[in-house]
């Protein structure tokens, strides 16, 4: 999957899916539709596969990573053919196949690892300067972007874990403290505009995250590193929590109430509650029908029918679907639509998870951040359906490409080296 750095068009070509790596993330969450202008450079460049050499045949590994994304759109278009939904239900489906020949594109063309790691930090670093510009001079309740709310702050939160990933990268880099420094301000102005979006499905899944980051990074860190990590960790998120303005305090209290109130019977329309509804109707539907599931359109259908026959709360009717990923692909599509998702993020993640002690940080560092990627989606889909988003889909179709490009092409310059 080398390129010969001689031929001219192969550096152009380089040049060209850096550059839509870098805005893939950098620009995704503070310009309208900003998490698609990378993809589609991506896409319309993968076009050039028609003249250009393709790059070595693929491994078993990136057949794999093709059969994920494949699978999870023939289920979904299969789902919008008998479910009556047209052109409508193919839309966010069709996306995961494009993402194909983005992947084709960018094992023979594989970006800068800098382009990524840059773009991830900006992106962090802007979001976050939004965030604040909104909560402090526009007074607004909740920070978001030019997307849902839910997705601003999750997308912001990733963002910002992957620029923690990023280090051990940096650290091999000739000028390792700029690059340390610029991920550092991009992670925590990823981290900030999540907190200040108040989305509280992105915060979790943390302890997961620090996991995987122990798992990656734990046996190169000096205890006193491993010690100043954990106090920044407790003291930024104490001040986020006493600090009223940035609206931490008051989402987790709000939290427990929820909760609360949900177990005294008289809570189906709060935050969580309507979510625990939802749950209960999403479970439901899939024990009755287990192997088909209801389709989009059943879905709204059986719902208000368990809303008639007093089994959920009228509240429900107000969503289309179960604001649990897992929940709502096993009530529309079965279990085969439950098995094409976790399999979108599990494969994956088992993949990347075999360099997790590579030797070479650089290799590591892109272990690390695919390990995230599917991690951290999983914990969005807890509370929300992610991926009936177009950003979330958008974000995780293009993005899991390029640093599984990375990840290969970091893993042939170790071959190189050891012949």
């Amino acid at each position: 999957m080398n390129v010969t750095v001689a031929n001219p068009a192969a550096v152009n070509m380089r040049h060209y899916t850096s550059t839509a790596a870098f805005l893939l993330m950098a620009i995704a969450l503070v310009v309208p539709s900003g998490y698609s202008l990378g993809a589609v450079m991506l896409l319309l460049g993968s076009t050039a596969l028609l003249f250009l050499p393709k790059g070595p045949a693929l491994e078993r590994r990136d057949w794999w990573i093709v059969a994920v994304l494949v699978a999870i759109a023939v289920v979904w278009i299969a789902e919008a053919w008998w479910d009556g939904q047209g052109t409508r239900g193919m839309d966010k489906p069709i996306r995961f196949l494009l993402a194909v020949p983005v992947l084709m594109l960018v094992l023979a063309y594989p970006p800068r690892a800098s382009a990524l790691w840059a773009g991830l930090a900006v992106g962090g670093i802007l979001t976050g300067g939004w965030s604040i510009w909104q909560k402090m001079a526009l007074d607004v309740d909740r920070a978001t972007g030019y997307t849902y709310v839910i997705q601003y702050g999750n997308i912001s939160m990733l963002t910002g874990i992957l620029c923690l990933a990023g280090m051990g990268w940096a650290f091999r880099q000739p000028h390792r403290g700029r690059w340390l420094l610029l991920l550092t301000f991009g992670c925590v102005g990823g981290v900030l505009g999540s907190l200040l979006s108040g989305t509280r499905g992105g915060w979790v899944g943390l302890p997961v995250v620090f996991w995987v980051l122990y798992k990656g990074y734990g046996e190169v860190l000096s205890t006193k590193w491993k010690g100043l990590a954990l106090l920044a960790v407790f003291v930024l998120g104490s001040l986020a929590y006493a600090i009223p303005q940035t609206g931490v305090q008051y989402r987790v209290e709000r939290a427990v109430l929820d909760v609360t109130s949900y177990a005294a019977q008289a809570g189906q329309t709060t935050s969580i509650g309507a979510r625990f509804e939802m749950w209960k109707g999403a479970v439901h539907m899939f024990l009755e029908r287990p192997l088909q599931g209801w389709g989009h359109n059943g879905y709204i259908a059986r719902q208000d029918e368990l809303v008639e026959e007093g089994l959920v709360h009228p509240h429900v009717s107000n969503f289309g679907h179960a604001h649990n990923e897992f929940l709502d692909a096993a009530a529309k599509r079965g279990i085969i639509g439950l098995l094409a998702v976790l399999a979108l993020y599990l494969v994956p993640m088992r993949l990347f998870a075999r360099q997790l002690k590579a030797p070479d940080l650089e290799l590591r560092s892109f272990a690390v951040a695919g390990v995230l990627l599917p991690v951290a989606y999983f914990d969005f889909g807890l509370s929300q359906v992610f991926l009936a988003h177009n950003s979330g889909v958008m974000v995780y179709a293009f993005l899991l490409p390029v640093i599984w490009a990375l990840f290969r092409h970091a893993e042939q310059k170790q071959a190189n080296i050891g012949v």
